[in-house]
């Protein structure tokens, strides 16, 4: 079985899941970045599918953008410009190529966690 990736962000602010929140995934090889799928939470704070499905999927350097800006300006928790957090870059390794990596992000307005969950 090949590795997959996903992701699940909680807003712990509100506490409930993060629907709505947009997402890029970018491959990193060196210092070149590459732009592999772009999606957003569903109502449960997950994607529908994979970021990185089985067929897709490679070992490697990644970057996971999370547009929380937009995010916390749509369930209004944007209290003033410049936002403390707007975009928050996750940038991870994968190197077991069947392993399904999960990262999720624990956001609030000032503040996130990120862990390599299951």
């Amino acid at each position: 079985m090949a590795g997959y990736l996903t992701t699940h962000v909680l807003d712990t602010a509100r506490g409930c899941p993060a629907q709505g929140l947009r997402m890029a995934l970018h491959e990193i090889t060196g210092d070149t970045r590459r732009k592999l799928a772009e999606t957003e939470t569903n109502a449960d704070g997950r994607t529908n599918s994979p970021i990185l499905p089985q067929e897709e999927f490679r070992t490697g350097s990644y970057e996971l953008v999370f547009y929380a800006g937009d995010y916390l300006r749509a369930t209004g928790q944007a209290a003033e410009d410049p936002l403390f957090l707007d975009l928050v870059p996750i940038r991870f390794g994968m190197s077991d190529p069947n392993a399904h990596y999960h990262v999720p992000l624990l956001l609030s307005p000032y503040g996130y966690s990120t862990y390599r969950g299951s």
